[in-house]
């Protein structure tokens, strides 16, 4: 059954898109349950419009471009921890930022993972730097026993720091999502299958 958290070792590092291609190659419905900042198109949109799936509205849609917590203060919102249960069966469940981005002044996405003990993929971007974030992502959701199923490189190839992530971490390499553009449902249903193997995500 495909049912996994998608989290990030940052924010804007395309692990929208790469929930997207996820939900499309397997049918699987998508949900963000909080959304901060609505003057773009959203991550639910986003993932809509290019994968066609079944969309669970967010449970938080905050106005202020910020981090969870501090966009429900500035719009007087009262984010509820205990609302935020992802639901039964078949379900791509998105983050927001990185794996300790706050939801709440007391609780991490992190938190929520431990939590819930769905497996999380791990999408990293492959510039300069990217081996401090990902194992520090990874020891940080080591720490609080969350369940890592793999890790999803986005946008260059950097074999040697994709290897040494996964080398160091014990964690495996699932494939990598290379830039894409023209960025449309055909194309990122071609880069998904000649990058990444279906059977991974069973």
């Amino acid at each position: 059954m495909t049912r996994f958290v998608v989290t990030g070792t940052d924010t804007g590092i395309g692990k929208t898109i790469f929930s997207a291609a996820l939900a499309q190659a397997t049918g699987a419905p998508y949900w963000k349950p909080i959304q901060s900042g609505l003057e773009e198109e959203t991550d639910s949109e986003t993932v809509a419009r290019l994968a066609g799936v079944p969309v669970r509205p967010e449970t938080y849609r905050l106005i202020t471009p910020a981090s969870p917590h501090r966009a429900a203060e500035i719009d007087n919102v009262n984010i509820d921890v205990e609302t935020l249960a992802p639901p039964p069966g078949e379900f791509i469940v998105e983050g927001a930022g990185g794996a300790l981005v706050p939801v709440t002044r007391t609780t991490l996405y992190a938190d929520l993972f431990a939590r819930w003990q769905i497996p999380v993929i791990v999408c990293a971007r492959t510039a300069l730097g990217t081996i401090n974030h990902s194992l520090l992502t990874i020891e940080a959701l080591r720490a609080r026993g969350v369940p890592i199923h793999g890790l999803a490189f986005l946008g260059d190839a950097a074999e040697d720091s994709e290897a040494i992530i996964s080398g160091i971490s014990g964690v495996r390499r699932l494939g990598r999502l290379p830039i894409i553009d023209p960025l449309n449902g055909e194309t990122l249903a071609e880069a998904f299958k000649a990058n990444f193997a279906l059977r991974d995500f069973a």
